[in-house]
């Protein structure tokens, strides 16, 4: 019992002795500005891998394509259509409004 309790307390004082240091340690000091030189170059640096991880992507796809393709041929299977998916679109302009949550407002609109 006096060893747990012994255990317990040496774990809160631990505790509480990490946080206070913690809560000591001094903010980092903001990155100094960047020259649009430079600036510039690390966009276009980006740009360039984020395009280069795109193809990436797209080639792995093609190979998973291709290998599920290969198998269900082999294994003597159809191989399915690929079906378009159509992306969400925002509702048509004609299409019927909410009600308003506030009657008044709502009627004030309607007379106005």
């Amino acid at each position: 019992m006096i060893k747990r309790t012994h255990t317990a307390g040496l774990v809160a004082a631990l505790l509480f002795a990490s946080f206070a240091a913690w809560s000591k340690i001094p903010p980092p000091p903001p990155a100094p500005p960047m020259d649009p030189a430079a600036k510039a170059a690390a966009d276009a640096k980006k740009a360039a891998a984020d395009q280069k991880a795109k193809e990436e992507e797209a080639a792995a796809e093609e190979r998973m394509v291709k290998n599920f393709q290969a198998n269900m041929k082999r294994e003597g299977k159809p191989i399915p259509k690929p079906v378009p998916v159509a992306a969400a679109s925002t509702p048509a302009k004609g299409a019927e409004k909410k009600p308003q949550a506030n009657t008044k407002a709502a009627e004030k609109k309607g007379k106005g």
